[in-house]
């Protein structure tokens, strides 16, 4: 697992009290190509992608490397979380060195309406994700970037106990940096937003 360090993947299935955190399956191609098909989703992401497009470019077993997990709601996907390292070139940085851990997340509008707590699912799956990696790399902290006018991945941030390094301007818009760190507990309850922050979520590296 290059990406985060000397840690096995993939992990056992997660199971929190009403999800599983899972490697991607070819089953999830059609939840990840609705993720950024979705107008929703991408409102503070970069916009949707033409559905044709995602239908040609979209491998069979989307989302298949290190530090991506799968939401997984009664069998069936209903977003992604992403931990990677934060590129040393973008603005945004709490270590020297740079190259911090970067939490991304998305959830499809589908899972709004679901029948348990919608508002949530994200916050018990990013906790869930944040618990492993405390337990995987206890000594590293958690980056999260996302746009303030996202009010609902600012109300998530906090409830998951990141606090506010700083804000700057980036694609456009101003963004919200914080850190998060094991030494703190991480509540299980929270908002449930359609996208977190941009870098983790480039289709990219979770179709490839």
């Amino acid at each position: 697992m290059t990406e985060l360090g000397p840690v096995a993947w993939p992990p056992a299935p997660i199971r929190t009290e009403r999800l599983v955190l899972r490697e991607s399956e070819a089953r999830d191609r059609a939840a990840f190509i609705e993720l950024f098909a979705s107008p929703e989703v991408g409102t503070y992401i970069g916009g949707p992608r033409p559905r044709d497009e995602l239908e040609r470019a979209v491998p069979g077993v989307p989302g298949r490397r290190p530090g991506l997990f799968v939401i997984d709601l009664d069998g069936a996907m209903i977003g992604v979380i992403t931990l990677d390292r934060r590129d040393a070139e973008r603005p945004g940085h709490v270590r020297p060195d740079a190259g911090e851990s970067e939490l991304g997340y998305m959830v499809l509008p589908e899972a709004w309406g679901c029948g348990y707590a919608a508002e949530a699912c994200a916050a018990e799956a990013c906790a869930a994700a944040l618990d492993w990696f405390a337990n995987a790399l206890p000594s590293e902290p958690v980056v999260l970037c996302t746009q303030t006018a996202n009010d609902r991945s600012m109300r998530l941030a906090a409830k998951l106990g990141f606090t506010e390094v700083e804000r700057f301007e980036e694609y456009g818009a101003e963004q919200w940096f914080g850190v998060w760190s094991s030494v703190r507990s991480v509540p299980m309850t929270g908002s449930c937003p359609a996208g977190g922050s941009r870098h983790s979520l480039s289709e990219s590296r979770l179709v490839r």
